[in-house]
């Protein structure tokens, strides 16, 4: 427990970008496993328009410092490599 105002003011200001940074994380691992199913099924076309989808949240996370930008390019690329070589 916080003894005094400001730490309690600083643990629900915590436990509020906590609850934002969950959202935020949630929200790109859905679009990342939407884009996987869909790359894994062969269906180029809506692998594609999930791409861009899984590309903005990983864009979005980044930015707010949920996940580091080079883990975002990361995932960003071996998506694209992914949807390039079933493209084929």
């Amino acid at each position: 427990m916080p003894n005094s105002k400001s730490a309690s003011k600083a643990m629900r200001h915590s436990r509020l970008r906590q609850a934002i940074n969950l959202r935020t994380k949630y929200k790109y691992k859905s679009a990342v496993k939407a884009t996987t199913s869909a790359i894994t099924a062969g269906e180029s076309s809506e692998a594609v328009e999930n791409l861009k989808k899984a590309m903005s949240a990983l864009d979005k996370a980044a930015k707010k410092n949920v996940i580091h930008k080079n883990t975002a390019s990361r995932k960003k690329s071996r998506l694209a490599k992914a949807i390039a070589k079933i493209s084929k």
